[in-house]
């Protein structure tokens, strides 16, 4: 198989595999309490990246990179995954999948408050676009917007989102004198000590002995199959492809979510929920093509 050929399987493998994963964290916190399960998630992943690194040779962070680590290990691991996986199991994994998909919404809108760029109209009409597309699917669940339980998991969602575009902006503005695929392994281990700590001490725990191994199975995918294999496939896709191909699994991944959420749990897959899907996809694809475009045009062209 050639390079370009295993590329496109690792970018098949991310799609593929995250997509499950939000299946999978459901049914990881069916039967134990979400932030346990996240705690205990991070520090597994987080350890074999710390190991992985250490023993081909690399240093310890210095002193002036663990700021952005600490900061990174809050916005990315502590807040985004935290609050999203607790959102799924208040919620569907479907539907939560679709609320991490509309973060480039929220990188716009965020670079447009603090005024660093002019949005592109594109990239508006894009955002109009993809809250519509969310509004569709939310329109069979009107009658749920009473259900605190339901609306406190979408607004989960929709906060870990916003901490994901956040963490992504502050990466690339002000993280840039570090090696951020080193970082990430220590990012998730302290995130995840940080966690487990906090969950002990408020109670909302079960013993390690009382985790039943369908949920060790889960925990096992999500850290073997979804944070290091298929990140690593990732990694992979993005040294060997261009950025714009890589970028589609943001696309695919909610509809993965939404359809392996109905085969293997049962969610509901109905017409305006997969027309919204595809309605929230396509603002989030516009909003992504009107911010390359602009970055294109900003490039400065040389003579030949």
């Amino acid at each position: 198989m050639g390079t370009e050929r295993k590329a496109y399987f690792a970018l098949a493998l991310v799609c593929l595999v995250w997509g499950v994963s939000w299946v999978g964290t459901k049914e990881a916190v069916r039967y134990m309490p979400p932030f346990q399960m996240v705690g205990i998630r991070q520090i597994l992943a987080g350890s074999a990246y710390v190991l992985y690194f250490l023993l081909r040779g690399a240093k310890l962070p210095r002193k002036k990179e663990w700021y952005p680590i600490l900061l990174l290990s809050v916005l990315s691991f502590m807040i985004s995954n935290g609050l999203a996986t607790l959102g799924v199991k208040l919620t569907t994994a479907g539907l939560s999948a679709i609320m991490g998909a509309i973060f480039p919404l929220w990188l716009v809108m965020i670079l447009a408050i603090r005024g660093k760029n002019r949005i592109p109209p594109l990239a508006w009409i894009g955002i109009l676009v993809g809250f519509s597309g969310v509004c569709i699917v939310f329109y069979e669940h009107l009658h749920e917007l009473f259900n605190f339980s339901f609306l406190g998991g979408i607004t989960l969602g929709l906060i870990a989102s916003l901490a994901w575009a956040y963490a992504t902006i502050y990466t690339k503005e002000f993280a840039l004198d570090f090696n951020p695929y080193h970082s990430i392994g220590w990012q998730m281990l302290i995130s995840g000590i940080v966690i487990t700590v906090i969950v002990q001490i408020s109670g909302e725990v079960i013993p390690l002995k009382e985790i039943k191994l369908y949920t060790w199975s889960a925990i096992f995918f999500l850290v073997v199959v979804s944070s290091i294999i298929a990140f690593l496939a990732y990694l992979y896709a993005l040294q060997k492809l261009p950025t714009g191909i890589v970028s589609v699994y943001a696309y695919v991944n909610p509809i993965v979510a939404v359809l392996a959420g109905s085969l293997f749990t049962g969610e509901p897959l109905t017409v305006l929920i997969i027309t919204g899907s595809l309605v929230t996809l396509a603002g989030v694809y516009i909003v992504n093509r009107a911010l390359h475009k602009k970055a294109e045009e900003a490039v400065p062209q040389t003579d030949v």
